[in-house]
């Protein structure tokens, strides 16, 4: 039996009392565990008497494990008959006498409740790109490119040219004029094949070194003309199709940009004005969360998370560090929060159609398949990827009525 003796906000005093038969089953259990595994000299295992194992373990001890193992398995039952959705607990008082039921008070830090504010009347202001000529045609100059071939250059050589060198060593490598480093990028701009040029070996902004290196040959990136013949290489009839195409791929590009634009702006403002008061249990678990993936991305550079915050506090800094924790941990829940209730609101469901669609365009951009994807992941991750999936489509359902709304 349980009852809600108090209740402030998520805060809920409850009260659960557990039948004296149940408690003197669990002490069984617990004194039947013991005897299983405890040695007791002129006993064969598991058939040493009772009044020997309590008097071997002690009878207080005893006492606490029943304790928690009926708080385990009463506790849960409990907050489900109040309708309660416990983020955290903590026990005030417990009484238990043999004969008795086993009755324990608990402060409950209940999911919080939360007001979503009138999100109806929001001003959502995102431009959308201009489609202009100039757009489309740097479209159709992005696509030569991605149909270009490096060829073998006779000229001095240029910003974003391959230059293949070799250096006094014997060693052969290119040289990706781009990417490549400014010292680097000055030493070689303006030569040729055939040039000997001394290249600035640096250490951090001090030059250690020049290495004597030999241009062996530039290639530039040579761009196919844009034509029908183009066209018709991608896939469509004509350079007008394939321009039609282009155009019409951007409009939609634009667009969803611009829905997506909208759904974070919702999102910020839901946030912002969102009615709650976040208990002390999901604060702290964010903030290790947040804690964990800070961890884990020091750790890919090699770097410890223990060391790392000893560097800040002997820089002086461990407090502004916690401080940006906290806010960080407070605007996620915020967001997470009011996306749920928006989502509750609206009803928004999703469909297993649609979650396996998500899961394929997830598995696009990285490069496998949806059966690799789902067996990469286990249940819990894939139950975050729905939830995410399912409030993404609420913030857009509900850009779409504000739109209706402003039309």
């Amino acid at each position: 039996m349980a009852e809600i003796l108090e209740r402030d906000g998520y805060k809920v005093k409850i009260k659960v009392e557990v039948p004296a038969s149940q408690v003197e089953q669990a002490y069984r259990s617990v004194l039947n565990d013991y005897a299983s595994r405890v040695r007791v000299p002129g006993f064969r295992p598991g058939k040493a008497p009772a009044k020997v194992i309590e008097a071997k373990i002690g009878k207080e001890l005893l006492l606490d494990e029943v304790k928690e193992a009926l708080r385990d398995e009463t506790f849960p039952k409990a907050a489900r008959e109040l309708s309660l959705l416990p983020v955290g607990a903590r026990v005030l008082e417990e009484h238990l006498t043999f004969g008795e039921p086993f009755v324990y008070t608990v402060e409950v830090e209940n999911y919080p409740e939360v007001k979503l504010p009138d999100w109806r009347s929001f001003k959502l202001e995102v431009e959308t790109p201009e489609l202009t000529d100039e757009v489309v045609n740097r479209a159709l100059e992005d696509l030569r490119s991605r149909y270009g071939e490096m060829v073998a250059v006779d000229r001095e050589v240029q910003a974003n040219d391959h230059v293949f060198i070799e250096t006094e060593d014997g060693g052969r490598f290119p040289v990706v004029m781009e990417n490549a480093q400014p010292h680097v990028r000055e030493a070689l701009l303006g030569k040729k094949a055939g040039d000997e040029v001394l290249v600035p070996v640096k250490d951090g902004e001090t030059v250690v070194r020049e290495v004597k290196t030999k241009v062996l040959e530039v290639k530039a990136l040579q761009l196919p003309e844009l034509d029908d013949e183009f066209a018709k290489t991608v896939g469509e009839d004509n350079l007008e199709a394939l321009t039609a195409k282009v155009r019409e791929s951007l409009k939609a590009q634009f667009e969803r940009e611009t829905r997506n634009a909208k759904a974070s702006q919702l999102l910020e403002k839901l946030a912002e004005a969102l009615e709650v008061e976040i208990p002390p249990s999901m604060q702290q678990r964010e903030e290790r969360s947040l804690l964990q993936s800070l961890a884990e991305d020091l750790q890919q550079q090699r770097l410890d998370i223990n060391e790392y915050l000893q560097q800040l506090e002997r820089d002086g800094k461990l407090e502004e560090f916690k401080q940006n924790l906290s806010q960080n941990a407070t605007k996620r829940l915020r967001r997470s929060l009011a996306v749920e209730a928006l989502a509750e609101e609206l009803k928004t469901a999703l469909s297993q159609e649609e979650f396996d669609e998500f899961l394929a365009e997830l598995a696009r951009s990285y490069r496998t398949t949806p059966a690799r994807l789902q067996n990469e992941l286990d249940q819990e991750a894939l139950a975050r990827l729905r939830i995410q999936r399912l409030h993404d489509k609420a913030l857009l359902e509900a850009v779409q009525i504000l739109e209706g709304a402003s039309a």
